[in-house]
């Protein structure tokens, strides 16, 4: 028997394909997407355009906002999954707190393959600069709990989602 999974975050650092992937899987197995992006106030949107990184302080409310989502899909008797990149420990812990039977897929990739990726995205504010702090910043989940990890640079979009989608409905609750 697993534990139940009530709702789930595909984190990793710019580029990984966190939003792609997560679109997938909800196309896949009707659940609920919520692009972590689409949250981020403007002030954070400006110092990341800019080539700043992101300090914990500019996260916190950014966080916040992003539990509450989490929490507002789960009680609606959604299943969420959310594009977000939960860089460190501490992010991934709040975001935990928030929401019991959360799950994460971690998209894991060099920095060669994330700074490609990342220089050939049209109208997105990351800059390619900016990948050097992502893995600064990253601390990978392995051995976590209810944590998946994937080679995002051997599989494509598709491949990722359904390797998500089987492991996710392992974990569904009954």
């Amino acid at each position: 028997m697993f534990p139940s999974i009530h709702a789930l975050v595909i984190m990793g650092v710019a580029g990984c394909g966190k939003s792609s992937v997560g679109q997938t899987l909800c196309r896949l197995n009707g659940a609920t997407p919520i692009e972590g992006d689409a949250f981020h106030p403007p002030e954070n949107i400006r110092k990341m355009s800019a080539g700043i990184p992101l300090t914990d302080e500019d996260r916190s409310g950014w966080l916040g906002i992003l539990c509450d989502e989490l929490r507002r899909a789960v009680a609606a008797g959604q299943r969420p999954v959310l594009a977000c990149s939960a860089l460190k420990r501490s992010y991934r812990e709040r975001l935990r707190e928030a929401v019991p039977g959360l799950g994460f897929v971690y998209l894991e990739l060099t920095p060669a393959i994330a700074t490609r990726r990342v220089a050939e995205r049209p109208d997105h504010f990351m800059p390619a600069s900016m990948i050097d702090s992502q893995f600064a910043t990253l601390e990978a989940p392995h051995g976590e709990p209810l944590t998946l990890v994937l080679d995002a640079s051997r599989q494509d979009v598709s491949q990722l989602a359904a390797a998500a989608d089987e492991w996710w409905r392992q974990h569904w609750p009954d």
